[in-house]
């Protein structure tokens, strides 16, 4: 299992959890996975079959390529996070 951290813009979809545990070896179905129990998060995490611009994703506090691909280990920590950019 996945643990997932759930941000606070998208605590209204999980009825308030802050963390969800759920099953995926890569973050498509990592994703998909939440969409099967809250409905509607799967369309603010990606925009067609990539995750939205302005995302990031980290994997046991390590930002990893927001590929849909990307494995995600067994037991692992996973964030949703709003990218930053400097200037």
């Amino acid at each position: 299992m996945v643990t997932v951290y759930i941000p606070a813009a998208l605590r209204v979809l999980t009825q308030g959890e802050t963390q969800v545990a759920v099953d995926g070896s890569t973050l498509r179905e990592v994703i998909a996975n939440l969409e099967t129990r809250y409905a509607g998060i799967q369309e603010r995490l990606l925009e067609g079959e990539r995750l939205r611009p302005g995302l990031a994703v980290f994997v046991n506090s390590t930002s990893v390529r927001p590929l849909l691909s990307a494995k995600i280990p067994d037991s692992a920590d996973l964030y949703f996070a709003p990218a930053i950019a400097g200037g």
